[in-house]
């Protein structure tokens, strides 16, 4: 077994079982997302918790250009295709080697908010950060560990055999853990969602807010924190036809602006850069056109049918299928006459975009807290597996 890295200049002190690390990743808005949800379900019950983004331990620099690397890839979808699909999903040679180069870099920073922390349970919502947590069970067998993923498919940096515990919400996603690790300890859980998508106000309400006819047919655009893909001519084309638009440009300013424009130009468009009305736009709408992702699982709780893009490649392209498998939703390709199109046909369904909430919001965190049970972490003070 490796030798145990000091802490200061003595002994590490034994982890606390009632303590959490919960390591995210700052590429987009959908990890720290389940982040927050379980630190949320974890302090309730007790723990101290302590959210960490993966790509700050790498280090500034390393941390700007792995995320850069990361843009840039999205963007040639037919080199992010092969790169998740060749490498990433099977694990090969690239993968492996930039998984490893990663783990090097952060390791010393995740040791010193261990030293901190002093955690009974290490949660990662990230791939990069469910390498340190199981080289970590490695030095430190006492410590528990779990990897909580929401994409619909696991690709090999994702599974790791210092994992205690794997949380995935579909058995698509556990059947795709086992792949890798046949033994692995997988619980299937509702996806979290945050609370104001349960207490969203009625549509009458939102639209009254935000300005728009009750008679009228709505659509809200948005495409993830990055606002991806071709929004701004999407709300063009969907104004066009008649339509009252609420479009979202999330993080990425100069979408930001070219909405401003369309909204300069058409009435019945309503633009918003980031914005933690969501939910309040989720309602107004009838429908909600976005990319596959946490936005998904927002429209389902607030009832709302999605129209998905298929504009982010990869394991975009996994979550989409697995969307539509679902129900509830269509797919379309980006361009604004079929984008527009597919938004219309949808409408025309006998429910009207509108599907109702099925999802007990406190169903999740007894599921979540079941399951780490199972493995031996219990987030009460003073309980927990033995130290050492």
């Amino acid at each position: 077994m490796a030798a145990r890295p000091a802490e200061g200049a003595g002994q590490r002190a034994a982890p606390t079982p009632a303590s959490a690390l919960i390591l995210s990743g700052s590429l987009g808005k959908g990890h720290d997302v389940v982040a927050e949800a379980c630190a949320a379900a974890l302090t309730g019950r007790g723990a101290a918790t302590r959210i960490v983004d993966s790509m700050a331990l790498l280090g500034g620099p390393a941390g700007a250009v792995g995320e850069a690397v990361f843009r840039r890839l999205l963007s040639v979808p037919a080199v992010y295709d092969g790169f998740h699909f060749s490498q990433l999903r099977t694990g090969g040679r690239a993968a492996r080697f930039a998984d490893g180069a990663a783990l090097r870099t952060m390791y010393p920073r995740f040791l010193a908010q261990v030293a901190e922390t002093r955690p009974g349970l290490i949660l990662s919502v990230f791939a990069t950060g469910a390498a340190a947590g199981a080289r970590y069970k490695a030095e430190w067998p006492a410590v528990t560990t779990a990897v909580f993923m929401t994409d619909s498919f696991a690709h090999r940096m994702w599974v790791h055999e210092g994992t205690d515990l794997f949380l995935v919400t579909s058995e698509l996603a556990a059947s795709s853990v086992r792949l890798h690790r046949p033994r692995a300890k997988v619980a299937v859980v509702d996806a979290p969602v945050r609370p104001a998508f349960y207490d969203a106000p009625d549509r009458a309400a939102a639209r009254r807010a935000l300005g728009v006819p009750g008679d009228a047919r709505c659509v809200l655009v948005m495409s993830g924190a990055w606002g991806i893909g071709p929004l701004d001519r999407a709300a063009e084309e969907l104004a066009a036809r008649g339509l009252w638009v609420l479009a979202v440009a999330g993080s990425n300013a100069a979408l930001a602006a070219r909405l401003d424009r369309v909204a300069a130009r058409r009435p019945q468009v309503r633009a918003f850069g980031f914005t933690d009305r969501v939910p309040e736009l989720m309602a107004a709408a009838d429908v909600v056109v976005t990319s596959s992702g946490d936005t998904c699982r927002e429209a389902r709780v607030v009832g709302r049918g999605i129209v998905l893009l298929d504009v982010v490649p990869g394991h975009g392209r996994e979550n989409l299928m697995h969307e539509l498998e679902l129900g509830g939703a269509a797919a379309t390709a980006s361009d604004p006459a079929t984008l527009a199109e597919a938004v219309e046909v949808f409408l025309e369904r006998p429910e009207g975009g509108r599907h109702g909430p099925a999802i007990d919001p406190r169903r999740w965190e007894g599921q979540f807290l079941a399951a780490l049970a199972d493995v031996g972490f219990d987030p009460r003070p003073g309980i927990g597996p033995p130290a050492g």
